[in-house]
């Protein structure tokens, strides 16, 4: 049995501490009772992040008749009485977009500006992203209306077709945003997203402002993410990774010791009740349909002893995300297990985990988790040949849509041929997001694909031949020998509009067909 994924209504009166602490637990000593060991594969999919807070704006200026001269510029919305009916409009328009949402999304009281000192005064508000209507007004109103923090956002709707024209719509240009060229893009950061762009632009349709608030979305909550390192933080092929998430990123990487973790196993397995409870969790995930054991039994209880150990030492540092440098020479010989199925049912959960601590890639994974709402999966790549790509790890999640679990065979990690390690089946047919980032350069490459087979190459034991969707020749020109990552559904505009607004510079390998 798997709940669906927890819908934006279902968040309300959550806080994110609250919902960190349903997937952490206590910060009591694990306990096989106790909430810090619990695991519970019925539990919904919970992805713990801060409310997403939209002040809606509606920008108009009074226009009064008078003869024998132009007096009024394109638009209806020119008096009150025109404003009140607008607005009630857009609270309407507003409470059918925030039911849609799959995010936690706090739509704040829309506000009317009739001038630029009301238009001012809207700032003294806590918000993270305006949304501005612009019916009528002046282009010092419209200036007056974008945040003045930096690291703000504005979402620019005006009308054609969905009521009544707005003035806005024939006046909107680059005068007043910038086009995002090169240049216009250096300075952005995660203290600075640049200002109004021209693809911060909505004309009438309200599934244009959902992608681009996913993606505001996605900023606020990837931006200083803590991210728990066993062993430290490093880049597997760029030594500069891990500054380059810490001064671009705002990550904050707290690391721990091998000893410690060795300190802590040995208590794990001197705890009865916790050594039961990882029995009881093992048959209960042998028995759920769909997994198959093609490995020792032992080595899937010892992971789920590892596993509460984790749980207990993420929320000890308040940390959602979880990596590990050496995986196998350091914590084989204390774990007694391979620690893949550990980042597996961590994924499921709605928590962030990751083998190698390789932070080129690690940041990248975060906003791509944020934005999909889905758990994702870094794994290594090949060279894209004949329009194919193999992606191949040992930690996969299985929970891979949010909602269901993939069939899995539990079978040994490939290279120790020793352990406990999942080889999910993704779905066949299944499209799915990739990223590519250039180490630690901050340069991502963003394309999509269709898993095509579930292969048993002699490789990394979750593995997929994936066709690419768009400019192959082009892919092949930007192949890496490092890490990638993956979601199951099309992001590439939401990531693309993020990661502009960070500074991040953004390649799509646009599809062909």
């Amino acid at each position: 049995m798997c709940h669906n994924r927890i819908s934006r209504r279902q968040f309300v009166g959550l806080t994110t501490s609250g919902i960190a602490g349903a997937l952490l637990g206590s910060a009591t000593p694990v306990r096989a009772g106790g909430k810090s060991a619990e695991w519970n594969p019925d539990k919904p999919y919970l992805v713990p992040g801060e409310d997403l807070r939209v002040q809606p704006v509606l920008m108009y200026a009074i226009r009064e008749r008078r003869e024998s001269t132009s007096w009024r510029s394109w638009g209806k919305i020119s008096s009150h009485e025109a404003a009140a009916d607008e607005a009630r409009r857009i609270s309407e328009e507003l409470n059918a977009l925030s039911a849609k949402v799959e995010y936690p999304l706090q739509i704040l009281p829309l506000i009317t500006v009739a001038d630029v000192e009301e238009a001012q005064r809207v700032h003294a508000n806590d918000y993270d992203v305006v949304i501005l209507y612009p019916a009528t007004g002046s282009g010092s109103m419209l200036k007056a209306c974008f945040p003045v923090k930096q690291d703000k956002d504005t979402v620019i709707f005006v009308r054609h077709r969905s009521g009544p024209v707005y003035y806005w719509y024939e006046a909107l240009s680059t005068r007043y945003l910038k086009k995002g060229t090169d240049e216009e893009l250096e300075g952005n950061s995660l203290d600075n997203h640049g200002g109004a762009f021209v693809d911060d632009v909505v004309v009438d349709d309200y599934d244009e402002v959902l992608w681009r608030l996913r993606a505001l979305y996605g900023i606020k909550n990837f931006v200083g993410k803590r991210i728990l390192a066993l062993g430290g933080a490093w880049g597997k092929y760029d030594e500069r990774a891990p500054a380059v998430a810490r001064e671009k990123y705002g990550i904050k990487s707290v690391e721990t010791s091998y000893d410690d973790l060795k300190r802590r196993v040995e208590g794990a397995r001197a705890d009865k009740s916790l050594l039961a409870g990882a029995e009881k969790w093992t048959g209960q995930y042998l028995s759920q349909p769909g997994v198959t054991l093609a490995t020792q039994k032992k080595y899937v209880a010892n992971a789920f002893l590892l596993y509460a150990v984790v749980k207990e030492w993420m929320h000890e540092h308040d940390a959602l995300a979880f990596t590990i440098k050496d995986c196998m020479t350091k914590v084989l010989p204390i774990a007694e297990t391979t620690p893949c199925l550990v980042l597996s049912w961590l994924n499921d959960e709605g928590l962030l985990a990751f083998y190698e601590s390789d932070f080129a890639v690690i940041p990248s994974g975060i906003l791509l988790h944020y934005i999909s709402g889905k758990p994702v999966f870094l794994h290594n790549s090949t060279f894209p040949h004949k329009g194919v790509v193999t992606c191949a790890h040992c930690s996969a999640p299985r929970r891979m849509d949010g909602r269901n679990y993939e069939a899995t065979d539990i079978v040994t990690h490939y290279e120790s041929d020793w352990g406990a390690a999942p080889k999910v089946k993704m779905a066949i047919g299944q499209g799915v997001t990739f990223i590519d980032p250039e180490y630690g350069t901050g340069r991502w490459v963003g394309f999509k694909g269709i898993i095509r087979t579930n292969p048993s190459y002699d490789i990394c034991r979750t593995q997929q031949d994936v066709e690419i969707k768009g400019d192959r020749r082009k892919l092949i020109n930007e192949a890496r020998d490092s890490h990638w990552m993956m979601a199951y559904g099309d992001y590439l505009k939401e990531l693309g509009y993020a990661a502009r607004k960070l500074g991040i510079k953004w390649v799509n390998i646009l599809e062909t067909e």
